[in-house]
Order: C-alpha cells, then sequence, then structure tokens
C-alpha cells in the first residue's frame, strides 16, 4: 500500500513530518491494510493570509481495492489535529464499509 502527502503552496513538508503523518495514519487504519491500495493525504490552509480559528484541513482519500474511493475531511487549528481527526474519520468509515463487505 502507498501513502502519498500532498501539500498545498504555503506548506513545505519535511521528511519527518511526513513520517509522522504516515504513522499517525497508519495507526488508524492498520487494521484495514489488506483492503487498500493507495492512502493519499492532501494538506492545505484555508485562509493562509490571516491567522485564524481552525482554518488548517486534512483532507484523506482512501482507495480500496475492488471499490470506489472514500474521502473524508477535518479542520483544526493546526495540522496535527487534523490529520488525527481525518484519520480518525478514515477510520470509522473503513470499518463500515469493509463490515457491510464482509456481511455480503
Amino acid at each position: 500500500m502507498i501513502i502519498q502527502i500532498n501539500a498545498d503552496n504555503n506548506l513545505t513538508v519535511s521528511t519527518e513530518y511526513r513520517e509522522k503523518i504516515e504513522g499517525v495514519v497508519l495507526a488508524e487504519v492498520d487494521r484495514f491494510i489488506e483492503h487498500l491500495t493507495r492512502i493519499e493525504v492532501y494538506l492545505s490552509d484555508q485562509n493562509s493570509h490571516k491567522d485564524t480559528g481552525a482554518d488548517k484541513r486534512c483532507n484523506i482519500e482512501a482507495r480500496l481495492k475492488g471499490k470506489q474511493p472514500i474521502a473524508v475531511s477535518d479542520d483544526g487549528e493546526n495540522y496535527d489535529i487534523a490529520i488525527h481527526g481525518a484519520a480518525g474519520k478514515l477510520s470509522t468509515s473503513l470499518e463500515t464499509i469493509i463490515g457491510k463487505m464482509k456481511s455480503h
């Protein structure tokens, strides 16, 4: 499985931070790895020119084998909060989708 990290023009993601993001995402979806082919993480700053509340966004798209991709997102006051929130939402969504696949 591939994890790809993308960021908007306002953000440069270091190698260490990429590894941290991958670790957070993998910790949430580890039990679903066999069903996934790719995960794409998109980080963006919704108001890069202003310092406002929860304007950091993390979108995560997961590609499941033989299924349509699913996407989740979360906003936070910083990227860590947004990443953790989106990864948690992804885990919940995968649990629902894969649970339905197993019951059919």
